[in-house]
């Protein structure tokens, strides 16, 4: 192999294992990210009840327990079948736009790009698990599933506005 050849293929291999050690920061990063930012609270069954002690290959596979307020009922998305479906230019559109409570959507509105791409290569890596979530329910809709009870009562009339 000729010289400049050598030097060709010494750098592909270079730039190869650069990308690859940035794609596992991005991942490890995203980790981090879910693991301190609440994604888990939700998105993971159990998470809260058993104080986090849930295995990591149990997470982001969204929970049929349904958030219930004025807005109607919502559930947490198995977030690693979304992933799986949605691109990481398409992630990053859908991060920016509000979403039914109590979804966080200014939290997540506020992370820069580069923390919701981490975030997405992070739960893509994971794989698909788990079933879809419950779809969500207008209010006064019928709940089939247990749901948490977030409508506000006794509010004084300042509160509501």
């Amino acid at each position: 192999m000729n010289t400049s050849l050598k030097i060709a293929a010494l750098l592909l291999a270079g730039s190869t294992s650069l990308a690859w050690a940035g794609q596992a920061d991005d991942i490890r990063h995203g980790r981090y990210l879910i693991q301190t930012s609440g994604c888990n609270d939700c998105h993971t069954p159990g998470y809260m009840q058993k104080d986090g002690q849930v295995p990591e290959a149990d997470w982001l596979t969204g929970d049929a327990m349904g958030w219930q307020g004025p807005w109607g009922t919502t559930y947490p998305a198995n977030l690693r079948l979304l992933f799986q479906q949605i691109d990481e230019k398409t992630w990053l559109a859908r991060a920016r736009l509000p979403m039914r409570p109590p979804m966080p959507s200014p939290s997540l509105r506020a992370m820069s790009d580069d923390d919701l791409r981490s975030i997405y290569r992070y739960v893509k890596s994971l794989g698909p698990k788990g079933p879809v979530a419950p779809a969500y329910v207008a209010p006064g809709g019928k709940v089939a599933t247990p749901y948490f009870d977030l409508t506000p009562k006794n509010l004084p009339a300042v509160a509501r506005k």
